[in-house]
């Protein structure tokens, strides 16, 4: 899993007043090290953003974007995630974005859904990001509030820039552990089961 949200971070809008948001993105499998993730490996996908707004395509004073995708609708509406584990991180204490090779990207991009707000997520190992909108856009459903097609390009209605420590923020917990049985507990096992032989024969020769 991977859940990242606004108070991991230092913000600073650079458009519009977006200060609001959090992420949890389910992966299918534990994150591994030298590995290359995609859109192909998302299970479900939850998130919101909240914010002010100032003269946008949109013309809203303010919207609250809150989604709740599957992976197969994550994929079919256009959006994509990519990020690579670098072949010698270490995952015992977590995935680190300083484990990461380039950038992490979610791109929340939504092809004719009517929605201007879907977000696009840029964490890049030096510790500095970024959260926008998406170039979000179709041709035939129009968006419930402004009656109008949604065509609008990166940025058009926010944009916030990100700052982070790349080597604490921590977006993956470190994979569950696997409980190792006593050492006795094979022999006490096996002792138990020679008993049980045991009284049984007893019980046939009796």
């Amino acid at each position: 899993m991977i859940s990242f949200e606004a108070a991991d971070f230092v913000k600073s809008p650079v458009f519009s007043n977006v200060q609001t948001f959090a992420f949890s993105i389910d992966i299918a499998g534990p994150l591994t090290a030298g590995t290359t993730y995609s859109k192909a490996d998302v299970n479900s996908v939850d998130y919101n953003v909240f914010g002010l707004l100032g003269t946008t395509p949109s013309g809203f004073p303010a919207f609250n974007l809150v989604r709740s995708i599957t992976g197969v609708d994550f994929d079919a509406q256009g959006s994509s995630l990519s990020f690579t584990v670098a072949v010698g991180a270490n995952l015992t204490d977590g995935l680190q974005v300083s484990d990461l090779v380039g950038d992490f990207i979610f791109d929340g991009r939504e092809v004719d859904t009517g929605r201007y707000h879907p977000a696009l997520v840029e964490l890049r190992s030096d510790g500095t990001g970024r959260i926008q909108n998406s170039n979000n856009f179709g041709d035939t459903v129009l968006n419930p509030s402004s009656n109008e097609l949604v065509n609008v390009n990166f940025g058009e209605e926010y944009i916030t820039d990100l700052t982070f420590n790349a080597s604490t923020l921590t977006p993956a917990d470190a994979p569950a552990a696997i409980p190792v049985p006593p050492v006795g507990l094979p022999l006490l096992l096996l002792g138990a089961v020679g008993v049980v032989a045991m009284r049984r024969r007893a019980q046939q020769n009796a």
